[in-house]
C-alpha cells in the first residue's frame, strides 16, 4: 500500500511540475525565448520530489527529536512540581519491521530522560497484532517510576486489514490489548489511575484518565466513553490520554475538568515544507501545544507527531518525536 501511495503522489506532483513547466515555457516563448529550450532546461526539477522522499525514507524518519515542554498549573499539587512525563505516540510497529535498532535507540532515549511516567497515546500497530511480537523485549524495557500508561488508537482496532470475519477482527483487537498488558503497560480502556505523592501534612493526588478512541471525524470510529473514564477520578490535577486531538474541542475543552490532554494521530502528515503543514488543512490542532482559558481554568492539549509512519515510509521536515512534559506549579514561560 505504501509503495502504491508513493507512486501516486509522485505521479501527481510530476504532472503538476510538467504543467507548470509548460506554462513557463509558453510565457517565455511569448517573450521571444525558445519554448523547447526553456521546457527541457526545466525538466531537472522532476528529480526533486523523489529525492526528497528518498531523504525522508533514509534519513528523516530516523532523526528522532526530543521536545521539552513545561505545563504550569495552579491546580497542580506542590509535591508534583517538576513531575516529568514522557509522551510518545503512533509507533505503527510495521514501520520498524526492518529497523529494530532504530526502535532500540528510541527506547534508550526515553529511558535516559528518567521519566516519572511514560504516556503512550495509541496506534501501536498499523494493521495487525503480529507487528508487536518482534519488539516485545525492546518495548518491555521502557521504564518510569509510575510505569507506562496507554490508550487505543484508531489503528489498534485493526480495521484496515482484510479479515475473513468480524469476529477475527475482534480477536485481533483483543490480542493487541493482551500484548500491551504483557509489556507491563497499564492500558486505560475508559479507565483511570490515581498517582499519589506525600505532600505537606496530606497525600497529594493526580489522575491519569484514558479513553478508547474518540473522534469528531466520521471516518474514524468512536469507541470511548469519557464520562465512564472520569468516574471516581478525584485527583487535583487531571491528565487525559485521548488518541485523536479532535476530541479536545468536541468533548473536553470547556466541558470537562481536564487540565491536560495528550494526543497523537495526525503525525503532522509526516510532512512540513518551508513551514507549510498540510495536516493543518484537516486538523485545527495538528501538532504541538495548545491552550485556552476556560471556566475550569487554563486547559492544555499537546499533539505528539508520533514515532512511526503510515501511508508512506518517510518523514519530511517532521521527525519522530519524544515529548518530555514537565509539570509545574509556577507560571513560567511555555515552550511551543
Amino acid at each position: 500500500m505504501e509503495f502504491i501511495f508513493v507512486l501516486t503522489v509522485l505521479g501527481f506532483v510530476s504532472l503538476a511540475i510538467l504543467l507548470l513547466l509548460l506554462a513557463a515555457a509558453g510565457i517565455a516563448a511569448l517573450c521571444g525565448a525558445s519554448f523547447g529550450t526553456v521546457f527541457l532546461n526545466g525538466l531537472w526539477v522532476l528529480v526533486i520530489p523523489p529525492a526528497v522522499i528518498l531523504y525522508g525514507w533514509l534519513i528523516g524518519r530516523n532523526q528522532v527529536t526530543v521536545s521539552h515542554i513545561e505545563i504550569p498549573s495552579e491546580h497542580l499539587p506542590a509535591s508534583f512540581d517538576g513531575y516529568r512525563i514522557v509522551h510518545i505516540s503512533d509507533m505503527h510497529l510495521r514501520s520498524f519491521k526492518s529497523r529494530g535498532k532504530a526502535l532500540e535507540k528510541i527506547v534508550d532515549r526515553i529511558n535516559a530522560e528518567n521519566p516519572d511516567l511514560i504516556a503512550f497515546t495509541g496506534d501501536l500497530v498499523t494493521t495487525h497484532p503480529l507487528e508487536i511480537l518482534p519488539h516485545m523485549d525492546v518495548l518491555g524495557r521502557l521504564q518510569a517510576e509510575d510505569g507506562v500508561v496507554s490508550v487505543m488508537g484508531n489503528h489498534d482496532y485493526c480495521p484496515y486489514n482484510d479479515w475473513s470475519s468480524e469476529q477475527e477482527m475482534l480477536d485481533a483487537v483483543d490480542t493487541v490489548r493482551a500484548r500491551e498488558r504483557r509489556l507491563g503497560w497499564k492500558l486505560l480502556d475508559d479507565a483511570h489511575i490515581d498517582i499519589a505523592r506525600q505532600g505537606t501534612g496530606k497525600t497529594d493526588t493526580i489522575s491519569v484518565i484514558g479513553v478508547e478512541n474518540i473522534s469528531a471525524m466520521r471516518q474514524f470510529a468512536t469507541h470511548g466513553d469519557l464520562q465512564k473514564a472520569m468516574a471516581g477520578a478525584d485527583g487535583d490535577f487531571r491528565i487525559l490520554l485521548s488518541h485523536d486531538p479532535t476530541h479536545w474541542k468536541a468533548g473536553v475543552l470547556g466541558q470537562k475538568d481536564i487540565d491536560l490532554m495528550l494526543s497523537g494521530h495526525t503525525h503532522n502528515a509526516q510532512c512540513r515544507i518551508f513551514g507549510f503543514e498540510p495536516s493543518h488543512l484537516v486538523f485545527r490542532e495538528n501538532s504541538g501545544l495548545y491552550s485556552e482559558e476556560t471556566a475550569y481554568g487554563r486547559q492544555y492539549l499537546y499533539v505528539n507527531d508520533g514515532l512511526g509512519e503510515t501511508m508512506f515510509p518517510a518523514r519530511i521536515g517532521v521527525p519522530p518525536e519524544i515529548t518530555v512534559i514537565t509539570l509545574s506549579t509556577a507560571d513560567r514561560n511555555i515552550v511551543r
